[in-house]
This record gives structure tokens, C-alpha cells and sequence, in this order.
């Protein structure tokens, strides 16, 4: 059995237990949060301190579900604690500087540090991903994604789910937008070049909530075109969390916001399913257990790894010449920001 404990009990952290939970050869031995009322509520055995829950409960994961500002600290603990698995939540460290600090010290420290970034693990993107590999739709040439979760009108924005949202001062592209741009480069390999035109609308929060961001892959370009005031065709709105179209030389793969995925080959009018549309009542296709399950492989059977902290870096890097060019209305090379 791997042990697993878990740090933080938000919001999002129900997907989290909820998938270990559930999980052959795993055993929850875990949660730790500062109010500790959150941490019994996952049924798992609660910490209110996280170097009492590593000396009693021994994991051999630790999965960090917490924002920011607390992951060097946590994840040097867990480091000075021996442990030599840790998941840590997007969007990862405080910055790239941080970021490369953790990445080295858990390197030094032979633990496996992987990000939970878990957008490429959702159903519709693997298939995607499998029809851009057999070579389906021929040459890509162009990519969007259209972000319309319909979440972001009012005063009372964001305050239901995640209220620190309106506190954000990068909000869209820091908090949102940076899965697509690992999903992108699953998809399309590493970008290379950014542009990106970025505004707030909502004036209740810190942050940007709309924008455009080109992305050059090599001989295509990728368009996030993303606003969370507006919303799509889903009877999940935080689904797919929009839509997206993948064109080719020989034809079209399209996104829908219920997750399935068709495709029309080039010159006709017929389309046909992929995948069909989802059927999980959770959130993203079941995508939080899918890079669980993805993990616990890599530990048990030495399977490869997606995702690691190390690889990750580039993310943070695309994010960062994202804002640069925002700021400087200009396109903005990797090599820049790098």
C-alpha cells in the first residue's frame, strides 16, 4: 500500500481526497489544515500540524493542496522529513526564481516532485492528443481555446467557490489561462514566442478577467481567447470550461462544452464522434484522478512522469513572457524570459 497524506482542505481539495478515496493499493493516512474542523471533515485522520501528521502518519506522498505562498515552505518540509514523493498544486511557487530554488533542492534531495496540473489528464485533451499523433487532421496549422466559464460578473464574483480569486493581482492567465498553456504544449510541443493583450472588466477584483494570448508552436499558432463574464453551450459551465478548435491541413477537431469531441475531415460537411460527451459528475472528466492514478504508476510500476517540477519551469517561463509582453505590447520570445 503507498501511504498518501494531504496538506490543505479548501475547496478544491474535495477532488483530491475524493480520488485517493477511491484508489486501489492506497491508503489515506492524512489531512492536515490549520483549521482542523476542514481536515476531519475528509473522513481521513486529521493534523493541524504538518511535521506531527509526517512523523505519525509516515507517508510515502505527500500531496500539497494549498496556494502559493505555501508551497517552498511545505515542500521543504516534507523534503526535511525524508519524504521522496510530493504532488504540489498549480499555479506552483511564487515565482520562477522560487520555483528553480524548490526544483534544485528536491533534485539534491532525490524526491520526485511533480505539479498537479491536471488539464491535460481530462479525457477530451487525451483524445486530442491521439488524434494529432495518428496524424487525422494532417498538418496543424492553427489552434483556439474559448474560455467562457460565465463565472465572473458582479460583486459577488468568485466569492461561493474560491474568494481569493478577486484578491489576485494576476488573476486570468496566473490563476486560469496556465492550463492551457501546459495544455498546449502537450498538444503542440513547447511554445516558443508570445503575444498577449490582457484587460480587467470585473472593477471588484485585483486582477486581469479577459485577454487574448497568440502562442507560436513552431509553424502554428495557438489562440487562448479567454473571459469569464461570458459563457457557452454546456450544462456544466466548469466542464470543459469552453471550446476549442484544432485545424489541420485535412481537417477539424472540435471541443464541445460538454466534453465530447468531433471531427469533420477537410472539403466535407459530415462530422464525426471521437469521444462522446462526459458523463462524470466531478470536475474536468475525472482529470484529478487520472494524474493520481498517472503518479502512483510512476512509483509503483516506474512508468514515465508528466508534469514534473522541473519540466514545469517552462510553464512559468511562457506565463511570464505572457505578462511581459501584455505589459510591453509586443511579442515576447522564451529566450527572453528564460
Amino acid at each position: 500500500m503507498i501511504r498518501v497524506a494531504c496538506i490543505g482542505a479548501g475547496y478544491f481539495s474535495q477532488f483530491h481526497y475524493g480520488s485517493w478515496a477511491r484508489m486501489d493499493g492506497v491508503a489515506l493516512v492524512g489531512a492536515c489544515d490549520l483549521d482542523k474542523a476542514k481536515a476531519q471533515a475528509t473522513g481521513a485522520p486529521d493534523f493541524d500540524d504538518l511535521g506531527v501528521m509526517l512523523t505519525e502518519a509516515a507517508p510515502d506522498l505527500l500531496d500539497i493542496i494549498l496556494p502559493p505562498p505555501a508551497h517552498a515552505a511545505t515542500i521543504r518540509a516534507a523534503l526535511t522529513a525524508g519524504i521522496k514523493w510530493i504532488i504540489c498544486q498549480k499555479p506552483f511557487c511564487m515565482d520562477i526564481d522560487e520555483a528553480r530554488s524548490i526544483v534544485a533542492e528536491a533534485e539534491a534531495a532525490g524526491a520526485r516532485l511533480v505539479v498537479h496540473e491536471n488539464f491535460r489528464f481530462q479525457p477530451w485533451y487525451r483524445a486530442i492528443k491521439a488524434e494529432l499523433e495518428a496524424g487525422s487532421i494532417g498538418e496543424v496549422l492553427n489552434a483556439t481555446f474559448r474560455l467562457r466559464p460565465g463565472d465572473g460578473q458582479g460583486p459577488e464574483a468568485y466569492l461561493d467557490r474560491q474568494p481569493y480569486f478577486q484578491q489576485m493581482p494576476r488573476f486570468l492567465v496566473h490563476e486560469t489561462a496556465v492550463h492551457w498553456v501546459d495544455t498546449f504544449a502537450y498538444l503542440f510541443g513547447p511554445a516558443s514566442a508570445v503575444y498577449a493583450d490582457l484587460r480587467r472588466i470585473n472593477p471588484v477584483i485585483a486582477g486581469e478577467d479577459a485577454g487574448h494570448v497568440i502562442f507560436d508552436h513552431g509553424p502554428m499558432r495557438a489562440l487562448f481567447d479567454g473571459n469569464r463574464h461570458l459563457d457557452h453551450v454546456a450544462d456544466n459551465l466548469r466542464r470543459t470550461m469552453g471550446e476549442a478548435l484544432i485545424e489541420g491541413t485535412q481537417g477539424i477537431l472540435a471541443l464541445h462544452g460538454d466534453g465530447s469531441v468531433t471531427r469533420r475531415a477537410f472539403g466535407l460537411s459530415e462530422v464525426e464522434t471521437i469521444l462522446g460527451p462526459d458523463t462524470w459528475d466531478g470536475f474536468g472528466g475525472d482529470c484529478v484522478h487520472a494524474l493520481q492514478s498517472h503518479v502512483i504508476r510512476a512509483m509503483t510500476e516506474g512508468t514515465p512522469l508528466e508534469n514534473t517540477a522541473r519540466d514545469y519551469l517552462r510553464v512559468i517561463a511562457v506565463k511570464d513572457a505572457i505578462y511581459a509582453s501584455a505589459k510591453e505590447g509586443r511579442k515576447v520570445t522564451l529566450e527572453e524570459v528564460e
